[in-house]
C-alpha cells in the first residue's frame, strides 16, 4: 500500500469517478470546517483543529468512507438510517449525491467536540 504525504498526493492516485466525489468532501469539508488544517491520517485525508482530526475519508471501491468518530453515529442515528453505518463510519454510495448538509452538521458536531473537549 502506497503511504501518502498530502492530500493532493492521495487524490492524484484515484480513478476519476472517486476523484470526483473525493473532491467534492473535500470541498464541503473545508466550507464546514474554515479554521480547520488538512492532513494524512492513518494514510487517509483528514482535518483536523486543535491538533485534533475532526473527521476522515477515503475513497474505498464501492463507496466513500467518512470517518466522524463514534459521537456522531450516535447523535445523528435519525438522519443516517438510509447509510450503512458502523461504530464510527459511514458508508455514502457513489452512484448518490453526497449528502452535503449532513456532513455539514456532521463536522460542525466534530469542531464543537474537538474545540470544548
Amino acid at each position: 500500500m502506497k503511504k501518502y504525504a498530502s492530500i493532493a498526493e492521495y487524490m492524484t492516485n484515484l480513478p476519476e469517478m472517486q476523484k470526483t466525489v473525493a473532491q467534492i468532501m473535500r470541498d464541503l469539508l473545508a466550507d464546514a470546517a474554515p479554521k480547520a488544517r488538512e492532513k494524512i491520517s492513518y494514510n487517509m485525508p483528514a482535518i483536523e483543529q486543535n491538533g485534533k482530526v475532526v473527521v476522515y475519508f477515503d475513497a474505498g471501491k464501492d463507496h466513500l468512507g467518512f470517518y466522524p468518530t463514534a459521537d456522531p453515529i450516535v447523535a445523528f442515528a435519525d438522519q443516517l438510517k438510509e447509510y450503512k453505518t458502523s461504530k464510527g463510519t459511514i458508508q455514502l454510495a457513489y452512484d448518490q449525491p453526497l449528502p452535503a448538509k449532513l456532513i455539514c452538521e456532521i463536522v460542525a458536531f466534530r469542531v464543537d467536540q474537538v474545540t470544548k473537549g
